[in-house]
């Protein structure tokens, strides 16, 4: 899919140009000139054309001072806790749960239930965990014999990442 480029530039009530870029990542637009635009947060083009803070700009990048930043527990409150089942869904490019406990013995079944093909794929090599391309609705399944922690991803889709911890 190609994307969209609307080119045509327009003259603001203060001289500057817009220029919008439609692609398939969204809308980018740029401004800058000299008016009175304070949605732009002081952001100026350089007489370059390049501004603050980005590569090839004239001075130092705006202040974010204000902006709520997260605390420490917040960042860590996002981090999977180990759950107690045997099946894991694959949805939204995602494992979940993305980290699973069970006992020896235990029988691990994976659903695909997204539209696109994944794998189950043990994190680097001689692992137990080898599917073959899941379609939608597919399964793959695994007993696990022995006691130790398995880290898994889907090949096609490397990012998505998960772990099995097999207990006694």
């Amino acid at each position: 899919m190609r994307p969209r480029i609307n080119t045509n530039a327009r003259r603001m009530r203060s001289g500057a140009v817009s220029l919008a870029l439609i692609g398939s990542f969204g809308l980018v637009a740029a401004c800058g000139g000299t008016g009175g635009n304070k949605a732009d947060a002081g952001l100026r083009a350089s007489p370059g054309g390049s501004l603050p803070g980005m590569p090839g700009g004239s001075g130092p990048p705006p202040s974010m001072a204000g902006m709520p930043m997260p605390s420490p527990s917040a960042a860590t409150a996002g981090a999977a806790a180990p759950v107690a089942g045997d099946r894991v869904a694959i949805k939204n490019f995602a494992f979940a749960p993305a980290v699973l406990t069970v006992p020896v013995g235990t029988t691990v079944t994976w659903t695909n239930q997204d539209s696109d093909a994944h794998t189950v794929t043990s994190s680097g090599s001689g692992g137990p965990l080898n599917s073959k391309a899941l379609g939608t609705n597919d399964t793959f399944s695994h007993t696990f014999t022995k006691a130790g922690t398995f880290t898994y991803l889907c090949s096609i889709h490397p990012f998505m990442t998960a772990t099995v911890t097999v207990t006694r």
